[in-house]
């Protein structure tokens, strides 16, 4: 099912601008094209020059200032990659804490509870291994990880987690859109069911937020997870954490670092106090060059806006899925295009195989397991479509 959110506003979402972008201008900032053609931004964004120019902004300054970067202009990144997040979902900066990865954003959370009386955290069985990873790790702590079954291995029917969440359930922690298959999750309505039995909702977002337009508040999630790798263009080792105000005081994570200390320039070593919001999440040192490269990636995102980047990905899989169709292949799909993010996977006998074959021809595409994945973005044209199509009808049989 598509899940439906109220725009964010200007104010909280990002400014829209007046005038439709050129999307061939914005093409011609990812030099990847120059060479390939490139459908995989679901497994890595391609690397615009804002990106590139903003690591080799943050490597001058290591050069020119060394530590002292960080008294100014470094800590200055961090506090405004927080409020960047933040205008993109709906939310305050108070409200995003930084890590290098999905992996360490989950385990915060994960840590913050105790399972004693709610022992049970329900996922789905399309997740990306990460989500019911971090859970089946603590079965000896006493929880107890439910799979929610996909029928199809495309989507999970929203009645099959109703049945799973009961008075036992802690949290449900499952994705807006599968990896696999880019079908779109309503959330909205699982954090209702959730909240029904006194359970909360974590969120894995790393395949929607930037191309779907998403208000954390108004789908009323109590944690979601994001980051740079991919559609926020910002390359690895950035990932962002979204945590409900009226949770966070509530908060106590087992897994934190100094930046999680409400007075971390203290250096008490002897005395611990979270910090306020949701920073009592965060770890150890962000690494900067990261943030720096997160923040330039944002910056195209607000620029072209989620809402134009949802129509301009409408139209490309709808002209992806035709192409597909046209050589005689079914891609896989939940209804039409419009229950899908921008990833469409499409059966064929030998995956690596394929894959392999279009690389040869400077085409950039992925495989999971039975399936081709193809995943474009505001920069790709028809014609990337067309020519992927036609390398798929000499290679996929």
């Amino acid at each position: 099912m598509t899940q439906v959110v109220p725009e964010p506003s200007p104010a909280r979402g990002g400014a829209i601008a007046e005038e439709a972008p050129s999307w061939g201008a914005y093409r011609d900032e990812f030099p990847i094209f120059r060479e390939a053609t490139y459908l995989n931004s679901c497994s890595l964004g391609a690397l615009g020059m804002r990106v590139r120019h903003a690591v080799e902004r943050c490597l001058d300054l290591w050069a020119s200032m060394g530590a002292s970067a960080w008294y100014g202009p470094w800590w200055k990144e961090l506090d405004d990659l927080r409020g960047s997040v933040a205008r993109l979902i709906g939310a305050g900066a108070e409200d995003v804490a930084l890590f290098p990865s999905i992996t360490g954003a989950v385990s915060a959370v994960a840590s913050c509870f105790d399972y004693r009386t709610r022992p049970r955290v329900v996922v789905a069985d399309i997740d990306f291994p990460t989500v019911p990873y971090q859970w089946l790790a603590k079965h000896a702590a006493g929880v107890e990880v439910t799979f929610v079954h996909s029928p199809d291995g495309l989507t999970v029917p929203l009645e099959r987690f109703e049945r799973a969440i009961d008075e036992r359930t802690q949290l449900v922690a499952t994705s807006h859109v599968y990896f696999q298959s880019g079908a779109i999750q309503d959330v909205a309505a699982l954090a209702r069911m959730a909240h029904r039995h006194g359970a909360l909702l974590l969120v894995d977002a790393y395949q929607s937020i930037g191309q779907l337009p998403f208000d954390v508040r108004a789908a009323g999630v109590d944690f979601l997870v994001t980051g740079g790798l991919k559609w926020l263009l910002g390359g690895p080792g950035i990932a962002y954490l979204y945590a409900r105000r009226d949770l966070q005081a509530s908060l106590r994570p087992g897994v934190v670092g100094w930046f999680a200390h409400r007075d971390q320039f203290a250096f008490d070593i002897t005395h611990f106090a979270y910090a306020d919001g949701a920073r009592r999440l965060e770890g150890g040192t962000p690494a900067i060059a990261a943030v720096h490269a997160g923040r330039a990636g944002l910056e195209y995102v607000h620029e072209v806006s989620p809402t134009r980047l949802r129509a301009r990905q409408m139209e490309l899989t709808a002209a992806l899925v035709e192409a597909v169709r046209g050589i005689g292949l079914e891609p896989r799909l939940v209804g039409d295009v419009a229950a899908h993010a921008g990833i469409i996977t499409v059966p064929v006998p030998d995956p690596p195989a394929t894959v392999a074959a279009l690389a040869r021809e400077h085409i950039i595409v992925d495989q999971r397991p039975g399936v081709v994945r193809l995943s474009p973005y505001f920069y790709n044209t028809v014609e990337d479509i067309e020519r992927t199509a036609a390398a798929l009808r000499r290679h996929a049989r």
